[in-house]
Formats: structure tokens, sequence, C-alpha cells
């Protein structure tokens, strides 16, 4: 119990580590915080009532971004989608207060928003657990060679992509927990080699197809999630550990 607690607070400080250093996490925080000194030095502008109006708004999007964030730390599995959708709030209510101050402050937070998102991604979980990151040469020797493990659970994902980014934390957890002689699980990244994804069945041109998860048996595909939809159609679908 005393090693759960300790790899706990070890995970958090490597968050914050992460947060802090990250330039992800970093410009957030610098446009996010910005606003301070912005509503300080508007303060001394601005008519007594509407101080007063502002005011009730920022108390209305605080409590209302707290009550969003509750519910989606307890719905969501993993910190990297929580941290997501919490960012994706606070982009939306930080708009909000902007454009009552100044249509031209909100204009201002849309364009750093944008030059944000188009310079920096989120960082997927840096831990492999019990994974292993596999090119698809290694990956075909490891299927074909009779001495490894029975199944091995193959994770195809590619960190461009916001889903694959928000459940990387998932697998590495999992390999922890269910690897043995008999299971192994490995990584490949499409986004490193992707011719390998034809040969697999996998389409890169569908985001929200990945990731997708391949078990085999002795060298053989004998399931996948999702499964493949040979009508083309686009298939949602839920992920969960």
């Amino acid at each position: 119990m005393e090693k759960n607690q300790s790899d706990k607070q070890l995970n958090s400080i490597t968050l914050l580590n992460q947060m802090a250093s990250d330039p992800y996490y970093l410009f957030h925080f610098l446009a996010f915080f910005s606003y301070i000194p912005v509503r300080c030095s508007a303060s001394h502008v601005l008519s007594p009532p509407f101080s007063s109006y502002l005011l009730h708004r920022e108390i209305q999007a605080v409590v209302a971004f707290s009550l969003l964030t509750a519910i989606k730390m307890v719905r969501k599995e993993t910190w990297e989608a929580f941290i997501a959708d919490t960012l994706f709030f606070a982009k939306i209510f930080l708009f909000g207060i902007a454009l009552v101050v100044d249509y031209h402050l909100a204009l201002w937070y849309s364009l750093v928003f944008l030059v944000v998102y188009t310079l920096t991604q989120q960082p997927p979980y840096q831990g492999i657990g019990a994974t292993l990151q596999l090119t698809p040469l290694q990956l075909e020797a490891l299927l074909t060679d009779g001495n490894t493990s029975r199944f091995w659970l193959v994770e195809y994902r590619e960190l461009s992509s916001s889903t694959c980014v928000q459940t990387s934390r998932v697998f590495p957890e999992l390999s922890i927990t269910y690897s043995n002689k008999n299971l192994s699980f490995g990584v490949v990244d499409l986004g490193l080699f992707p011719n390998t994804a034809e040969k697999f069945g996998i389409s890169l041109g569908s985001s929200d197809k990945l990731p997708k998860y391949i078990l085999f048996e002795n060298g053989v595909e004998i399931t996948r999630f999702p499964e493949m939809d040979f009508e083309a159609k686009t298939s949602t679908f839920t992920m969960t550990k």
C-alpha cells in the first residue's frame, strides 16, 4: 500500500514537472494568467456599474467551470483526458469573459489559442509499463518466433491524434496488471511507420479509428478493437480501461 501511495505521489510530481516545462501547458498557463493584469488595468477605466456586472459574470464563470471540472474529474479515466477537457472549458469561459470586457480582447485570445493549437501538442503519457515499443520488423519477428508469448496484444496509435494522447496512459497501466509469460503487450506508432497501417487494415484517414488494438495468438490475428467497419461507416466507440 505504501508503494502504491509513493507511485501516485511520483506520478503527480512527474505530471506537475511536465506541466511546468512542456510548451503546451506553459503557453496555456501564460495565456490564462495574462487575464489577471488585463483585468487589473481595465478596472481603472471601467465604470462602477460595469465593473460590478463584470465581477458577477466572472463569479458565474468560475462556478460553472468548477462544476464542469468536478464532473469531468469523476468521469474521465486518465489525467490526459481530464486536462484536455479542462483546458477546453477554460478557453470557452475565458473567451466569454473577454467578450464581456471588449470584443477586441476576445479576438486577441482567439488568436493566442489558435497559435498555441498550431505550434504545440498535448504530450502523451511518458510511462511504458510492461509494453514494448516496436517497429514493424520487430513485431513481425516476435509474432513468427515460437519462443515468445502465445498471445500478443498490440496497440496501433498515432500520437498526432488527440484520442491516442488522451488514452496513452491506459495501455501501459493494463500491461503492468496483466502481462505474463503467455500474454505480452506491444505498441506500434503509426505516425512513425504509416505504411504498416494498410498491412493490418487500419485507416489513417479516420482519426476516430485510432488507437486500434489487435490480439494475436501464435502470430495470427484473432480479434481487434474497435472492429473493422467493412461498410466504411464512421464507428463511434467509448474507450475505457
